[in-house]
């Protein structure tokens, strides 16, 4: 019998899993804090991670219940019609439901009740995911440059973001907006123009339309 313990939890941008990036780094603003349980709540647990500027999170997809019946998979990338085994992807849907993420340390908070606090970003995580282990990317064992990735080589394509509304959405806020929606979240076998999505980042609703030029977006309220 194999237990694993939660060690932190990461609070993210994005508290709907809907829209969610769907590999780390792709949306270089999307900010994240990880919050250690308090056994862990201890600074010489983590000394000297300052010195390293990405880290490895091994994490749970938390809010996927159902186990897989299959031992395949339809990845984005694909169309969503091409089936592939779950382990040549990064599907949520897979036994254990376990996530590997390469994030960027923006910066260690020393104080306060909740310290030590990691501050990072190009996260690809919704809020309160579990964390169960963090290790340094270290660039010469991590980085292989001739690596070949399959069907995955090459980053999704960026489509422009139009605004149809005014809003009075922080800057901060509407570039995590922009960086998101440019990665074309909906599921890629819809191909339906008039479908409008919605979603929720860093507390603002934003509903938008896909089309062929681009994500329009139709409104972005504050909800808090």
């Amino acid at each position: 019998m194999i237990t694993l313990k939660v060690i932190a939890t990461l609070r993210t941008c994005y508290t709907d899993k809907f829209g969610v990036p769907r590999q780390s780094g792709l949306v270089p603003s999307a900010w994240g804090v990880v919050e250690f349980e308090p056994t862990y709540r201890r600074a010489e647990a983590v000394r000297g991670i300052e010195t390293f500027s990405h880290l490895w999170l091994i994490t749970q997809f938390h809010l996927v219940s159902e186990e897989p019946t299959s031992l395949t998979v339809r990845p984005p990338r694909l169309g969503g019609n091409e089936r592939r085994g779950v382990f040549a992807t990064r599907s949520p849907f897979r036994p254990n439901r376990l996530t590997l993420s390469v994030v960027k340390l923006d910066r260690v908070d020393w104080d306060g009740d909740l310290a030590p606090r990691l501050f990072v970003s190009g996260v690809d995580l919704v809020d309160g995911t579990p964390i169960f282990d963090i290790k340094p990317y270290v660039r010469f064992a991590d980085s292989i440059p001739d690596a070949r990735s399959g069907f995955a080589d090459q980053p999704p394509p960026h489509l422009p973001v139009i605004w149809d509304t005014e809003s009075a959405v922080p800057d901060e806020v509407r570039i995590i907006i922009d960086q998101t929606l440019a990665q074309q979240p909906q599921p890629a076998y819809h191909d339906d123009k008039g479908r409008e999505y919605a979603t929720e980042i860093a507390g603002w609703r934003v509903k938008w339309n896909a089309t062929a030029e681009g994500a329009r977006v139709n409104s972005c309220l504050f909800v808090g």
